[in-house]
């Protein structure tokens, strides 16, 4: 599997609101995966959560994480992202979930009342299938 940085195609992709699954590792080893909204800057992630999340408490036991991203009118064209977490922030001022529900939804996430955190993961290897 080729390391970063991504090839254009690629970059651009994942610029675009696609839909995407996360893959977390349970404490016994067993994937656990979730629908969720990213968003994809410098070479990195941005995901967001909220702060109850299972993958939550499973990416500060173990960083490791994966991330498909499924072409929206097209899933046989898709990216492979896999690397680990490198900072969990809280986003009080929820900036972060705004972002993404922006990106989206096109304004901001609706639920102000729970506490969410934000995880940026940097990418480590890659795959991808009929892009580009």
């Amino acid at each position: 599997m080729p390391e970063p940085p991504l090839p254009p195609d690629l970059d651009t992709f994942l610029a675009r609101p696609n839909p995407a699954v996360v893959a977390t590792l349970r404490p016994d080893g067993a994937p656990h995966t979730a629908a969720t909204w990213y968003d994809w800057e410098d070479g990195r992630v941005l995901l967001n959560m909220e702060e109850s999340r299972l993958r939550l408490k499973f990416l500060r036991r173990d960083p490791r994480v994966s991330l498909t991203v499924l072409d929206e009118k097209d899933w046989y064209k898709h990216v492979t992202l896999m690397g680990r977490v490198v900072s969990l922030e809280d986003d009080p001022d929820l900036v972060d979930i705004d972002r993404l529900s922006q990106r989206y939804r096109g304004g901001p996430y609706r639920v102000r009342d729970r506490k969410r955190v934000s995880a940026w993961v940097e990418v480590e290897r890659w795959y991808a299938w009929n892009i580009g």
